[in-house]
């Protein structure tokens, strides 16, 4: 079942971004880490939208992490540690489900002592196990465990979000 078609995912994009600038207005760097494939993609989004409301700094970068076992390799960010210190790091990604990915995605930004870490989601679903909360959500969802959500943002025919 089809929850977010194209122009709804655009028009959260539109909201997430003013809310992040509303939040970090008087910051002259805002670093957007994006969590694997659909986070990096979604950070991207996140990104050209500030882009066009904002002349603040802003940094992109990866969080690689495996989210199915987080400490079977190490945690990877690609920007070094020491530009983080005393920065606002938003940790992007598609979907939060239990928290655990965004819980273990912290993990080396501490070693930067950061002056904030917030999360920014599109989909935030009510099943955490992890104490994560997300700052920024698209859409809150309250789904059963065994449902599944598919989504679809890195293809150029169209973006859709579907609760499986």
């Amino acid at each position: 079942m089809k929850i977010l078609n194209e122009r709804q995912i655009k028009q959260k994009i539109k909201r997430l971004a003013f809310e992040i600038l509303e939040e970090n207005y008087e910051e002259s760097q805002i670093i957007l880490a994006g969590i694997n494939n659909n986070g990096v993609h979604f950070s991207k989004l996140l990104h050209k939208e500030l882009k066009k409301i904002t002349d603040i700094e802003l940094v992109m970068t990866t969080i690689k992490l495996n989210p199915a076992d987080p400490l079977s390799s190490k945690i990877q960010i690609d920007y070094p540690l020491p530009k983080l210190h005393k920065k606002v790091i938003i940790i992007v990604d598609d979907v939060a489900n239990t928290g655990r990915t965004i819980f273990y995605a912290i993990k080396p930004l501490l070693d930067a002592l950061p002056k904030k870490i917030e999360a920014a989601v599109l989909i935030d679903r009510k099943h955490k196990s992890f104490p994560v909360r997300v700052d920024y959500v698209g859409l809150s969802l309250a789904t059963t465990l065994k449902e599944d959500i598919d989504v679809r943002i890195r293809s150029a025919n169209e973006m859709s979000v579907y609760l499986n």
